[in-house]
């Protein structure tokens, strides 16, 4: 009867402390245990996965939740218990659970994405600075960036940084120094304070602001825990504002120090270059080419004159080959040509005409014949 009679209630609202939290890997039920200290009395509560994770980044053990559930008897054991259909943080949390949902919004559509964010400038020769009047954040940035380099300079924005007239504010000042055409980089600075002060740096409109700047922005909020939207969608996320003047400018002695390094390690390069070029230009001139440098051309000029000396003696022989050739040739011809037999005595009897008087037959009486000797030629008759 009892059973019966709750299954007849409607809905409810129930405020109250998580103490007990039981989420199993691959369930699809989460278990509470939900408590009121201030009446002593707890109550066991289930859901389904799906609501616990909607809030599940926000809300953990010890966190003040308003649930909305219908109550449920369990017989066997007469127990009394609550289905929640829906989980909302209590004061912080239920702030915490709405910028985690804009913070889910904002990553959907890639303002938190790596590749957007830009490489800040090695060395900027004017950089711009939101920040409170005259607040500590404003003297870390300048004294600690002046200590490291002494001849930077800063456009400061004195702007509130909480509070209803903070965001317009700062908004204004990142406006105003994007469009600064000297300036090179913008640091937006501020203290430590609670979540409630820190929230003006994850307004929607300054997250926007910022997404849209030309120049690399620096975002120096509060001290290391506190993570406010903008250090997701700055360029570079500083944990403080002292941390934020070192990674802006570079410290002028660490860079005379790599200065200085550089130089010593380029001279040593030089000097082992010169000393290997050296030690070889040492070892090609003990070499003996180097030591006489003619070594070469002597010993190819008595090549020269040893073949210069085989060519006259083979070109000799082929002339003296060749005139004793001759010599023999021309002894044949003497032989065989008649100029030889007249020179014995003979003499060659010529007609008028030319012809060679070979038969006495061939001679008429008184015909008057040229005869030719070694020395020369006289006529003669036929008697």
């Amino acid at each position: 009867m009892i059973g019966g009679w709750i299954d007849r209630l409607g809905a409810i609202w129930v405020e109250g402390q998580i103490t007990q939290l039981s989420r199993r890997p691959g369930a699809g039920v989460v278990f509470l245990t939900l408590r009121d200290p201030s009446h002593d009395v707890s109550l066991s509560v289930t859901c389904y996965r799906q609501v616990f994770d909607a809030v599940a980044d926000v809300v953990s053990e010890g966190a003040r939740v308003v649930v909305h559930a219908k109550p449920e008897w369990y017989g066997p054991r007469g127990q009394l218990s609550l289905r929640a259909a829906e989980i909302k943080p209590v004061g912080i949390g239920e702030l915490l659970a709405r910028l985690e949902q804009l913070k889910r919004t904002l990553a959907g559509e890639g303002l938190f994405a790596l590749d957007r964010k830009r490489p800040l400038p090695f060395l900027p020769q004017l950089i711009g600075l939101v920040c409170g009047r005259a607040s500590a954040a404003e003297r870390d940035v300048l004294e600690n960036a002046r200590r490291r380099w002494p001849a930077v300079r800063f456009e400061v924005r004195n702007v509130a940084v909480q509070g209803v007239k903070a965001v317009p504010q700062v908004v204004g000042a990142v406006r105003e120094l994007d469009a600064h055409p000297e300036v090179d980089v913008i640091v937006v600075a501020r203290g430590g304070g609670s979540v409630e002060d820190l929230l003006p740096f994850s307004d929607e409109e300054l997250v926007r602001a910022v997404a849209a700047c030309r120049t690399p922005v620096v975002s120096a909020i509060g001290h290391e825990p506190d993570s406010p939207l903008l250090d997701l969608v700055a360029d570079l996320r500083a944990s403080t504002p002292t941390d934020a003047a070192k990674k802006i400018v570079p410290d002028v002695g660490e860079e005379l120090e790599r200065v200085y390094g550089l130089r010593d390690r380029a001279l040593r390069t030089v000097r082992g270059l010169l000393d290997r070029e050296e030690r070889g230009l040492a070892q090609a001139l003990a070499r003996p080419v180097m030591e006489r440098p003619l070594r070469m051309v002597e010993a190819r000029e008595e090549e020269l004159d040893a073949l210069l000396a085989r060519s006259r003696r083979v070109l000799g022989h082929l002339l003296d080959r060749a005139d004793s050739e001759l010599s023999h040739t021309r002894a044949r011809v003497r032989a065989l040509s008649p100029a030889a037999t007249l020179e014995r005595g003979y003499a060659v009897l010529q007609r008028a005409d030319g012809a060679v008087v070979r038969s006495p037959g061939e001679v008429a009486a008184d015909e008057e014949l040229r005869a030719r000797v070694a020395e020369g030629e006289f006529t003669v008759r036929r008697a």
